[in-house]
């Protein structure tokens, strides 16, 4: 079992990420000690916690990551990892697009300069 800070070093969730992930029901405690309230977690917890990790990492909502547990079924991860990968592919366009308006105006600048 892992205290939280000892947990927190081990999964690289911040104790304040762990505290919310708890709060939000998404990631509790195995164990609360009822002596002096220190909050445990085990091997379990913690391969559920990279798991969180990532897909925080993907850009999953609190909402969608709570969805995905309570779900566990992999055509419902796949479902909403395929969906962020379109936004993301969408995010990227746009970029795209403003990058070369950045260019047609520092052109357009030039061309008046000269």
């Amino acid at each position: 079992m892992y205290k939280v800070s000892e947990f927190s070093a081990l999964t690289g969730l911040s104790k304040e990420t762990l505290r919310y992930y708890a709060e939000v029901e998404l990631l509790e405690p195995v164990f609360i000690d009822p002596a002096n309230k220190y909050r445990y977690y085990d091997d379990g917890s913690y391969l559920l916690a990279l798991l969180l990790g990532k897909l925080r990492g993907f850009g999953l909502t609190i909402q969608e990551m709570k969805t995905v547990m309570n779900d566990q079924s992999f055509a419902n991860l796949e479902e909403l990892l395929l969906e962020k990968k379109k936004n993301i592919e969408t995010q990227i366009e746009e970029l795209r697009s403003k990058l070369e308006d950045i260019d047609e105006f520092i052109k357009s600048g030039r061309e008046t300069d000269e």
